[in-house]
């Protein structure tokens, strides 16, 4: 095995500076606000997780860095916001397309800072691009009768899908009148923001991208007064920090937060089509927000259900993206590659040892050299997909989303105990029941605590005119997807109750 030719890093590397030297140097990336590249900040070492290869680290700033940056989008706000629709559009499309013309170096930057195997990360540039373009079609009638916010969105968002859902998000934004800030991911994809970003800013977009740690700028981009609202995307610990800082300001706020996200089976009997899902619900190693790594099973159906997760489990192919036996291959199809990182991996794979040490039954654990490699590479970051029958209540495995290819099925008896389990980290983004009965479903369904629950079918973020938000303690804010997101970031008749979790009311979309 070997690199496919023309995929290494500084391969990539070489074609951002090609493509835009104003934001890539040879020795490092730069930071935009202020409608300029600034050579600020410190930068750290970068290393991918596809290999260890070193790759470009972030230029940190500090607090005052970050807060210069801001003040620079609020004046960008202020002229950007009486820019008219129809400019706005035209600069918002350029910037689509131009993004399109990059769409495999996009992707390539993405399989190596993120370790999404080729197929997965091409797939999040089109998302990304093909959902703006929906809204460039709708936007004239989402914000009739609206108005911008009176200062910048600002941006803090997870790392793995840096342009479904971080630059789609921006790009939405912008197009609804709002200079906007991001904050590049700590744990990875910087260098494919900075070049989205770039390009973006060549259309003339009011886009400000900032590296730092979020302990250090999370007051400035979170807690700022002059911003019109933020938008959070990660983990609950996290998102509870910033929920705090909000508390006292009433401004808009977007937090998406983690849940486990459950899969019940009762009284079903399609196995083939949940093989299938299951082998399905592995991609990108189940390092989503959407993912479903808990599976709730009716015990006397255990036995069938057992034949068909295995079956599932057993077909998966994880290892290096980019790793072919000769240079004419096509590059391997994978379900994933490896986790964010080395440190995850083992955390991960520490829990599993100590759920399995408390009386967590192993009921698949694959081999780590069954995976796709280069030989003799760094595989530190990655995990063999791994199955635990009933974990330990003491086991974060039992409440948390584990972020990586660890399911847990858990047996139970009765429609009361599949709910409870269902319902076992306080609100989940999303469900499914697998049950042969519409009667069931229709009967089971308003009981699980989840913004989306599928029949027979998982859920997912959706695109274009799709709602999402969560339930419980997995949202904060307003919801989004489809017009509501153009509604969280702009304004509309006074005395608006925008659907969402907020501290003194909850309100859900019409159904």
């Amino acid at each position: 095995m070997r690199l496919k030719p023309g995929t290494a890093w500084h391969d990539a590397y070489d074609r951002c500076r090609t493509a835009a030297p104003e934001a890539f140097h040879d020795d490092r990336v730069l930071n935009h606000w202020g409608g300029i590249w600034h050579r600020d900040g410190r930068p750290v070492p970068g290393f991918s997780p596809l290999d260890g290869t070193a790759i470009a680290g972030p230029p940190r700033l500090d607090r005052a860095g970050a807060g210069r940056a801001v003040a620079g989008a609020v004046e960008e706000h202020r002229r950007w916001r009486h820019v008219p629709l129809a400019a706005r559009k035209s600069m918002v499309a350029a910037a689509v397309e131009s993004m399109a013309a990059h769409r495999d170096l996009l992707a390539l930057l993405l399989v190596w800072e993120i370790g999404k195997p080729w197929r997965t990360a091409r797939a999040d540039v089109d998302r990304c691009l093909d959902g703006v373009r929906w809204y460039l079609d709708e936007i004239d009638r989402m914000t009739a009768g609206r108005t911008p916010l009176p200062g910048p969105v600002s941006n803090i968002a997870s790392w793995n899908y840096p342009m479904s859902v971080l630059m789609h998000a921006m790009l939405v934004q912008a197009l609804a009148g709002n200079a906007v800030i991001a904050k590049t991911p700590t744990d990875g994809g910087l260098s494919c923001l900075t070049l989205a970003c770039a390009l973006a800013v060549r259309e003339g977009l009011p886009f400000t991208l900032v590296s730092g740690g979020g302990a250090e700028l999370s007051p400035v981009l979170a807690g700022g007064r002059a911003l019109g609202c933020v938008s959070f995307v990660g983990g609950r610990d996290a998102g509870a920090k910033v929920a705090t800082s909000l508390a006292d300001l009433g401004r808009r706020h977007v937090l998406e937060q983690e849940g486990l996200n459950c899969w019940g089976v009762w009284r079903y009997g399609d196995w083939d089509t949940l093989t299938r899902q299951i082998r399905a619900s592995f991609d990108y190693g189940k390092q989503r927000c959407t993912a479903y790594p808990r599976f709730v099973v009716q015990r006397a159906l255990f036995h069938d259900f057992l034949r068909a997760y295995l079956g599932a489990v057993d077909a998966l192919r994880f290892g290096h993206p980019l790793a072919v036996a000769r240079p004419d291959d096509p590059l391997p199809e994978l379900d994933f590659g490896p986790l964010i990182n080395a440190s995850k991996a083992k955390e991960l794979a520490d829990q599993v040892d100590e759920a399995v040490a408390r009386g967590a039954v192993p009921l698949h654990r694959a081999s780590p050299a069954s995976g796709h490699f280069l030989p003799g590479q760094d595989t530190s970051a990655y995990l063999a997909p791994t199955a635990l029958l009933d974990p330990p209540r003491s086991s974060p495995l039992h409440h948390a989303e584990p972020f990586g290819p660890v399911d847990t099925i858990v047996l139970v008896d009765t429609e009361a105990e599949l709910l409870a389990a269902m319902n076992a980290s306080n609100g989940a983004l999303v469900a499914t029941l697998s049950c042969d009965e519409e009667e069931t479903f229709r009967r089971l369904a308003p009981e699980v605590r989840a913004f989306k629950v599928g029949h027979n079918r998982p859920r997912s973020r959706g695109d274009r005119e799709e709602l999402f938000g969560g339930l419980g303690a997995s949202w904060r804010g307003a919801f989004v997807g489809g017009e509501l997101l153009v509604k969280a970031v702009t304004e509309g008749p006074d005395g608006e109750r925008l659907p969402g979790n907020f501290p003194h009311y909850t309100l859900l979309p019409p159904a």
